[in-house]
């Protein structure tokens, strides 16, 4: 690893970790306040858009993607070279997987305890396709029309929307959606849903980008660049 990487891959780490330990530990937290789901989504939903706002705003200088789809569309973009993804990829899964032990253990649970909350079915799997297309979509667009200042804020509020509006909540994020098998919680998955989890996560991926491409057809001046 080159010396200007190990900032990049740092804080994919840390800012996935901190992702997935506010995603699972404000489900817990929920779950111990009070048994309305409607009460405990809420409080997921508005405690992770609040973390993607502090975290992107203190690592986007870095690196802030903290996701493996919007990562590989860099590289479709040549915004991040294969290498440099594989490296940040392999850093948002370790980073994701810490966050879900922490949150584990600030709660006195087992470190992993993997999920038995089954995920399935076609209604789920289309809803990881809107969610993970509109993310990428929002990014993309943002960069695109020259406002990466406001990436935080428009990633933060798409993420509380599409918790309400889609199926599956919004996993959105493969790191993300691996981490969460981990955590026999209100935010888990189990492991045999991850896979199609994924899977609609890399298609919404693309359909973003074919879309994006279709709208704002004029790269961005990231793009330019091969560094």
């Amino acid at each position: 690893m080159t010396p200007a990487l190990v900032p990049r891959v740092t804080a994919e780490l840390v800012g996935t970790m901190l992702l997935v330990a506010t995603v699972v530990g404000s489900g817990v937290m929920a779950t111990e306040l009070t048994d309305d789901v409607a009460l405990q989504l809420l409080a997921n939903s508005l405690a992770t858009g609040a973390v993607l706002v502090a975290l992107i705003v203190a690592l986007q200088p870095v690196s802030a993607a903290f996701n493996p789809v919007v990562t590989l569309v860099e590289v479709v973009l040549r915004v991040v070279p294969a290498g440099t993804a594989a490296a940040l990829v392999v850093a948002q899964v370790v980073g994701g997987a810490l966050g879900a032990i922490v949150a584990n253990l600030m709660f006195d649970l087992s470190a992993i305890d993997l999920s038995t909350h089954d995920r399935t079915g076609s209604g789920l799997w289309l809803g990881e396709v809107v969610a993970t297309a509109g993310l990428v979509l929002v990014i993309l667009g943002c960069v695109r029309a020259g406002r990466t200042d406001a990436i935080a804020w428009a990633v933060a509020g798409w993420i509380v929307a599409a918790y309400w509006f889609t199926s599956s909540t919004s996993f959105a994020n493969p790191a993300v959606t691996i981490a969460r098998t981990l955590s026999d919680t209100f935010a888990g998955i189990s492991p045999a849903s991850v896979p199609m989890f994924v899977l609609m996560q890399l298609v919404g991926g693309g359909v973003a980008l074919g879309v994006v491409r279709l709208l704002h057809p004029t790269p961005s001046p990231l793009e330019a660049s091969d560094d």
